[in-house]
């Protein structure tokens, strides 16, 4: 068994010996210990408090490491009999590792010509309908490899995870074609299996109509459902299904039948819901009890009272809006509606080409008027919930995964968003190890 003690912290965030959903006013509580130690025995967290309280033993060996780094000049320092490992975090903050719970990190190009096409005026439906979009995507992804798919999917989850990222939940949809999304949940598998990070794949084929079956809509859908299902759920693909219910895509009915069949499959149903238009998406999420619903950019003071009512979670993707140029989600009314809310960022390649949750924290607090304590709560409790890995992610809890992240020294937590062009993050930890 190996222990690390994080000491010199002068604020350890997110603190909680119990973990649960938060909502409404629960949403701006955010415990922290200020001037605080972390232990951790192996990949969990094992305990905590102020230095103050900081054990005579181990008060000792941080005097006896704090001798031996004197004279070695290295940050970090291996500390007498038994084997702790001390790490000074020198006066930065430590906080749960973000938990985006809504990626499309898998896919084989880029598409900044249809950003200079956004740029000349033309809108995402109009993209789409050229060709462009997510039909662009999964040309390029038909003619890409599954090795090489891989190959960039894992450089992008190296890229997340030394940006904070301490869990993910990555979504297909780019395949559009049995093979095609077979390929990519397999690529996702392959992530699972060789990354530390807690990974959860989602089956998107119904991202959009291939150009084939755009007339025949219940053909394709026949083709989730009596081709793809039966395979994913045979190998174990995917944990989630979802469907993005907009208009000129999915609509509610079709929506449903699809997560239905998904759940016959055990599939645990979300939906890309509303960030065109009221499509319907958050109603028909409710009524099946999705877990989720993400995007959430249109709303009306009914669609918002029925979210609040239920157990379903609104994930909202603001550096999706930001990329199109949209009007950000309703943050405020959501909270103080009551609802339960996460942010995720949508990393694709198309709306949102960024994963970084750092830069969603800040942008939920500048243009979504939410408060640094309900950001971050949404991004790492919250997130970690809206992936099912709320009792393993997501807070600074006994028994949880070690999966942290360590800032530079910083005046406030507030800090955080409010620099949000400064790199302020020192290290990152997984399973309780520095990558």
């Amino acid at each position: 068994m190996s222990s690390r003690l994080l000491y010199n912290i002068r604020q350890l965030v997110n603190v909680r010996m119990e973990s649960a959903l938060l909502r409404g006013p629960a949403l701006a509580d955010l415990p922290c210990i200020d001037h605080a130690w972390l232990h951790l025995e192996d990949d969990r967290i094992f305990s905590f408090g102020k230095m103050d309280d900081l054990p005579e033993e181990w008060r000792h060996r941080l005097k006896a490491g704090a001798s031996e780094q004197s004279h070695s000049g290295e940050d970090q320092v291996r500390v007498p009999e038994p084997d702790v490992e001390g790490i000074d975090a020198r006066g930065g903050l430590v906080l749960p590792a973000w938990c985006d719970s809504h990626t499309h990190l898998v896919f084989a190009g880029s598409r900044e010509s249809e950003f200079v096409d956004k740029i000349k005026g033309l809108s995402y439906a109009e993209i789409n309908a050229k060709g462009g979009g997510i039909l662009n995507s999964a040309r390029k992804l038909a003619a890409t490899p599954e090795g090489d798919l891989f190959k960039s999917a894992w450089l992008r989850l190296q890229e997340l995870t030394r940006l904070g990222t301490g869990a993910i939940e990555i979504k297909s949809g780019y395949g559009l074609s049995v093979d095609g999304e077979l390929k990519m949940l397999r690529v996702i598998r392959q992530l699972k299996e060789r990354s530390a990070l807690p990974v959860k794949a989602t089956f998107l084929g119904a991202h959009t109509y291939p150009a084939e079956y755009r007339d025949n809509h219940q053909g394709y859908i026949r083709l989730i459902v009596e081709e793809m299902l039966p395979v994913i759920a045979e190998e174990g693909l995917a944990d989630y299904i979802d469907v993005f219910c907009e208009h000129g895509f999915f609509s509610p009915a079709e929506t449903e039948q699809i997560l239905t069949a998904g759940l016959g499959y055990g599939l645990i149903p979300k939906i890309h819901a509303n960030q065109l238009n009221l499509s319907g998406g958050v109603e028909t999420g409710v009524r099946l009890g999705a877990l989720s619903v993400d995007h959430l950019e249109t709303m009306s003071e009914e669609t918002i009272r029925v979210l609040a009512a239920s157990h379903t979670i609104g994930t909202l993707l603001p550096t999706a809006a930001f990329f199109l140029r949209m009007p950000f989600q309703p943050a405020r009314a959501l909270i103080d509606a009551g609802c339960a809310i996460a942010l995720a960022s949508d990393f694709n390649p198309g709306s949102s080409p960024s994963g970084n949750m750092n830069l969603v924290v800040a942008m939920s607090c500048i243009q979504m008027k939410m408060l640094p304590e309900e950001a971050i709560n949404a991004a790492t409790l919250n997130g970690a919930f809206a992936m099912g890995l709320g009792n393993q992610c997501g807070s600074i809890t006994p028994g949880k995964k070690a999966n942290l992240i360590i800032t530079k020294p910083v005046p406030s937590l507030a800090y955080l968003p409010y620099a949000f062009g400064s790199d302020l993050i020192e290290a990152v930890l997984i399973d309780g190890q520095k990558i």
